[in-house]
């Protein structure tokens, strides 16, 4: 299996030839969902679900699978974005194979971001039970995770909310996403505070690494 993070959110798996793509967003790399064989759309947000990125994905591979939640497949409906894909619809505790990947439906709520914002569903994908992507939650699987990808900024997060989710779930590798609103220096600084313990980081216990955007590792 090769994972390549796209931007932001965006995440592309590549296994046996089939390409498997979660969050491809409005600011995820412009190529983000080109040649996928499968979409995975954890929640209605604009910067985890792009219907330009779609529709072209539609287009190019016909029947190509969607799998996410009610509101978004309303959503999906209603602009016309997957016509001729065939749009499944998950929730909580759902399970599916697509591409020869096991995947595992978890959480059913973005997480709060302020009174009086409006609540929106949200579904995290655990991948062959190794790699967790919880989209905008800090959903515990509840089952040992070889890889979670960390949400690092956003409306609804913090660093202390992220480094106590590390320690809840106590994945064996984190992985940051959800940052396309840092610059260089954010990053670096985000980074080496999840990375080094106290009195300088967070002292997680939990390896951190950044991927190259853009470029596939092996996982």
């Amino acid at each position: 299996m090769q994972l390549t993070w796209a931007g932001h959110s965006c995440i592309r798996i590549e296994q046996d030839n089939f390409v498997t793509v979660i969050d491809p967003g409005v600011i995820s790399h412009p190529d983000a969902a080109d040649g996928a064989d499968a979409l995975l759309i954890s929640h209605r947000h604009l910067d985890h679900y792009d219907i330009t990125k779609i529709a072209a994905a539609a287009a190019a591979r016909p029947g190509l699978p969607i799998y996410t939640n009610r509101e978004v497949a309303t959503l999906l409906e209603q602009s016309g974005a997957a016509t001729g894909a065939r749009v499944r619809v998950i929730g909580h505790g759902d399970a599916f194979e697509v591409g020869g990947l096991h995947v595992h439906c978890h959480g059913e709520w973005h997480a709060p971001i302020y009174p009086g914002i409006p609540d929106v569903r949200n579904t995290g994908f655990l991948i062959d039970g190794r790699l967790f992507h919880p989209g905008d939650a800090f959903t515990d699987p509840g089952v040992p995770v070889e890889l979670l990808l960390l949400q690092l900024i956003g409306f609804y997060t913090k660093t202390s909310l992220s480094a106590d989710y590390i320690k809840q779930v106590k994945p064996s590798r984190v992985a940051p996403i959800h940052d396309a609103t840092l610059d260089s220096i954010g990053q670096a600084g985000t980074d080496a505070v999840f990375s080094l313990d106290p009195p300088n980081g967070l002292g997680t216990g939990v390896p951190y690494f950044r991927p190259v955007p853009g470029v596939p590792f092996d996982f």
